[in-house]
C-alpha cells in the first residue's frame, strides 16, 4: 500500500478534508484501511505527516489495524454489535488521556461514527443502515507493549491500533510535541485504499 504525501493531500483535497499544513508539529493523523481486509491481521496504515522544528516535512508510516479482531467479531461486546469506525474526518476527535487508565494513547473526546456488525462470523460487515455516531472509547493505542503482534484478535474491538510498540512510542512522542504547539486536541481522518486509484504512481 504506502503513499506518497502528494497523494494523500490530493485525496485530502478531492474529499474536502482538512490537511494541516501551517506551522511547526500540526500533525496529520490519517489511517489507510486495505480494501481487502484480511481478518485479524494488522493490514492497515497510519500516516503521520508534519512539519518538524526546522520546518521540513516529515512522513512516517506505521503498521496498524482499523478494524475489530475476530474477538469482537464473533463475541461483540455491545448488543448492538462489533464497532467497525466509519470512514470520514473526524475533527479535535482525540486527546491524550490513558487508554484504560494504563499508559497515554489518544482517546476518543467527540461522537465518531461506527458500523456495528452483529451477525457474530468472521468478516466485517460495513452496512449504512447499522451506522451508529456517539462516544464508544474509539482510542488509537497499541497492541502487546513489548513485542510486534501478528494477530489481532481482542487488541481491537473497534479501536485503531499499533502492531509495533516501537512505532506507537515513536507516534506518542509526535503527539506530545503537537500538544505543546496546538494543545491537546487531535484530528483524526480514515481513509480507504480505494480513495486512491486515481492518483497511483
Amino acid at each position: 500500500m504506502s503513499y506518497t504525501q502528494e497523494q494523500i493531500e490530493q485525496v485530502m483535497s478531492d474529499k474536502g478534508y482538512k490537511f494541516f499544513k501551517t506551522g511547526k508539529y500540526n500533525v496529520n493523523i490519517i489511517g489507510v484501511r486495505d480494501e481487502n481486509i484480511t481478518v485479524n491481521e494488522f493490514c492497515d496504515e497510519m500516516h503521520v505527516l508534519y512539519k518538524d522544528g526546522e520546518d521540513k516535512w516529515q512522513h512516517h508510516v506505521y503498521k496498524i489495524t482499523t478494524v475489530a479482531g475476530l474477538t469482537g467479531l464473533v463475541n461483540p461486546v455491545n448488543s448492538r454489535g462489533c464497532a467497525i469506525l466509519v470512514e470520514g474526518q473526524y475533527r479535535g476527535s482525540h486527546k491524550i488521556r490513558k487508554h484504560k487508565g494504563r499508559y497515554d494513547a489518544l482517546c476518543q473526546q467527540r461522537p465518531l461514527k461506527v458500523y456495528r456488525d452483529n451477525d457474530q462470523d468472521q468478516e466485517h460487515d460495513f452496512d449504512p443502515d447499522t451506522v451508529q455516531e456517539g462516544y464508544f472509547g474509539i482510542n488509537i493505542h497499541r497492541s502487546n507493549p513489548r513485542r510486534e503482534s501478528t494477530v489481532v484478535n481482542n487488541w481491537s474491538l473497534g479501536c485503531q491500533v499499533f502492531a509495533r510498540p516501537n512505532e506507537f512510542d515513536e507516534f506518542m512522542m509526535i503527539c506530545y510535541k503537537a500538544m505543546n504547539h496546538w494543545g491537546n486536541n487531535f484530528t483524526y481522518t480514515l481513509l480507504n485504499e480505494r480513495d486512491f486509484s486515481d492518483h497511483s504512481n
